[in-house]
């Protein structure tokens, strides 16, 4: 026969994280809110959340209707970042994902390339499909279209799909409806490029909160403070996060050029096994810069995160507001 304890342990998928709290929604779609049990540590992962929202759990109900997370399945895939700057923990943002979708804006604000190439490079690492998200291309003109090409060139030469959208007045949203439809995807993005307007747009139930841009720096100002997980009305789930002011690469440097799909393409070609497609003779990264089939802005955002550069430009573009 069942302890009472068997009998009170149910198992649901983590919808929210609020640091302390966790919201868990049930088979039964019941939403019940719970904590970790003690001192919850996953073996391997020196994280500053051991449970985020994607974590398939374990719960006991306790007396007040609350319950306590025992047990994390085995996570399919997750995605993680530095904690901060300075410190050698990571943060998961997310788990159980089936792709990674970046919101970027080129202008009102602007995203940094860096910051697209360090979220690329994290997405390959834990094998997750990103694309990239194009918001805001009513407000693009003139030299700014110019500058939207070129973008596109580079990525979808990377071999990323990318997709041009606007949120305010409703461009190309059908095909990002395709995208999401049956699927959990984790959206992310700098704080003001859309993300709260782009949710609200495909699925009008949810309501998210939207925020506006500083004044002063053209930059987001957060509406989104903690990771949540929606159901969408026309099927499968998406994960918001709290706008990202930085991607700190969390010790992926042993295999990064592995994380460039275009120099992985080429990199068996180099003449060296060994080689770090920096100075190398007969490096055929190189090469492919120099013949322009390796975007530069790529190879060059390639070369800082191998030399560990943390204090450059793009850390410096984006503003605290």
């Amino acid at each position: 026969m069942d302890s009472q304890e068997n009998r009170d342990t149910k198992t649901g998928v983590v919808t929210k994280s609020t640091g302390s709290w966790y919201t868990v929604r049930t088979s039964s779609n019941e939403r019940i809110e719970c904590r970790i049990k003690g001192n919850f540590r996953i073996k391997g992962i020196d994280s500053t959340n051991p449970v985020t929202v994607g974590d398939r759990v374990t719960y006991t109900m306790v007396e007040d209707g609350t319950g306590v997370i025992n047990h994390i399945a085995t996570r399919d895939n997750y995605i993680i970042r530095k904690a901060t700057k300075l410190s050698k923990r990571t943060h998961i943002i997310a788990a159980n994902i089936d792709q990674a979708l970046l919101v970027v804006t080129l202008q009102y604000p602007e995203t940094p390339l860096m910051f697209i190439d360090r979220f690329l490079v994290t997405a390959e690492a834990y094998h997750i499909p990103a694309q990239i998200i194009v918001n805001k291309i009513d407000l693009y003109t003139g030299a700014i279209e110019k500058e939207l090409s070129d973008f596109k060139a580079i990525y979808t030469g990377a071999g990323y799909e990318v997709i041009e959208i606007s949120a305010v007045k409703n461009v190309n949203m059908d095909s990002l409806v395709k995208i999401l439809k049956g699927k959990n995807s984790l959206i992310s993005g700098l704080s003001g490029v859309g993300k709260s307007t782009l949710i609200n747009t495909i699925d009008k139930s949810l309501n998210i909160k939207v925020g506006e841009l500083s004044d002063r720096h053209k930059a987001g100002k957060h509406t989104t403070t903690f990771a949540e997980m929606h159901e969408l009305s026309f099927g499968g789930f998406i994960i918001d996060t709290p706008g990202i002011r930085s991607f700190g690469l969390a010790d992926l440097k042993d295999e990064l050029a592995h994380r460039f799909p275009e120099i992985r393409r080429v990199m068996d070609e180099c003449q060296f096994n060994n080689c770090l497609h920096i100075n190398e003779p007969n490096c055929a990264v190189q090469a492919g810069v120099e013949a322009g089939s390796i975007a530069s802005s790529r190879y060059a955002n390639y070369v800082s995160m191998l030399e560990g550069d943390e204090d450059d430009p793009y850390r410096q573009n984006i503003h605290a507001v």
